[in-house]
């Protein structure tokens, strides 16, 4: 990444643990003796957050089988923790997917397999969570209405990502050929060198959504039970952080319900590492439901493990990898303009 990119995700990383510093001191009850969980308890939450990662890795790699693509479980593996890597320090974690396709590229694997690999995996994530927020839904439906709405919103989050796929290919089978801007187009500013591109990449999501169609059934069923499997582990680590910490009584529908909502919809923030909203999210929905005598414990170790614990992990697998995919992306941003000018 630039120095500009690298001070900016710096700069949101250190608001996001000075926003977890202040929420942590400023919650802490008056005379309350610190708080501290054992080592078994430690032991279970990295056991969870590891086997969210590896059925991460089983979701990428049956994927690809269920393709017919050639691809090791170890690579899938390491695909996914270097997209947690440079999701993690970029906006929007737009740098899941050029570090997952530069990984895959340096394995020997046809960008074309890769391309689809990486739309079936995305397509499987995104009807994962909607069967979750259904079964969500079914399970806590007496939880309140403000708790169902977060469910909802997920499910309705899902839902406008599969129409969005469906308008792309709409669009991939109209325009995913050769042939001038039409007058829509035009009007946006996409056309000459600038159109040619936004053809290229409709003609690569019709040729995935046709690899997606294609897909094997049984193997798709089991990719798509990876991805389930995944989103119920990572929503299990708050209900084990509190219940370790003595708290068994505190309600499951918060301790299940409001992570969905502050996980998934992290990615719409443009900060990296969401700069603090998170936190100040998981603030305003669990204040009151988590004890303060455990609250500042749980946001430090549930932001741990399901966030810092997947940087460090991905840096490990494929860090140097993950840097040289995000140099390359601002390669390519800053030669845009210049071929503009050409």
């Amino acid at each position: 990444m630039s120095v500009k990119r690298w001070i900016f995700a710096i700069a949101s990383f250190v608001a996001a643990i000075g926003v977890s510093l202040y929420i942590v001191l400023s919650s802490w009850p008056n005379q309350h003796a610190a708080v501290s969980m054992g080592v078994a308890a430690h032991g279970v939450l990295l056991c969870i957050a590891l086997s969210e990662l590896l059925a991460r890795g089983a979701k990428v790699w049956l994927s690809a089988i269920a393709m017919r693509i050639p691809m090791s479980y170890r690579l899938a593996l390491r695909a996914s923790a270097g997209g947690d890597f440079g999701a993690a320090i970029t906006p929007n974690k737009s740098g899941a997917e050029p570090a997952r396709y530069l990984i895959m590229t340096e394995a020997g694997m046809h960008p074309a397999q890769i391309l689809l690999v990486i739309y079936a995996e995305l397509f499987l994530e995104m009807i994962s969570l909607a069967l979750v927020a259904l079964g969500l839904y079914l399970i806590f439906r007496n939880a309140g209405s403000t708790l169902i709405g977060v469910v909802g919103a997920v499910g309705l989050y899902a839902l406008f990502v599969l129409g969005t796929g469906a308008i792309g290919w709409f669009l991939s089978k109209r325009y995913g050929t050769t042939g001038p801007a039409p007058e829509w187009a035009r009007r946006f500013k996409m056309h000459g060198a600038r159109w040619k591109q936004v053809q290229r990449a409709l003609a690569t999501l019709r040729t995935a959504i046709a690899g997606i169609r294609h897909m094997r059934l049984g193997m798709t069923a089991l990719a798509l039970l990876a991805s389930v499997l995944h989103i119920c582990l990572r929503i299990a680590i708050l209900p084990a952080i509190v219940y370790s910490l003595g708290e068994t009584h505190v309600p499951l529908a918060p301790l299940v319900l409001w992570p969905v909502a502050l996980m998934w919809g992290s990615a719409i923030s443009p900060l990296p590492g969401g700069g603090g909203a998170v936190e100040v999210g998981f603030k305003a929905a669990l204040g009151h439901a988590i004890p303060a005598t455990v609250f500042g414990a749980a946001l430090v170790w549930w932001r741990f493990y399901t966030f810092y614990l997947f940087i460090l992990l991905g840096a490990l697998a494929a860090g140097n990898t993950v840097l040289r995919a995000l140099r390359d992306d601002d390669s390519e941003n800053d030669e845009e303009p210049e071929a503009a000018t050409a």
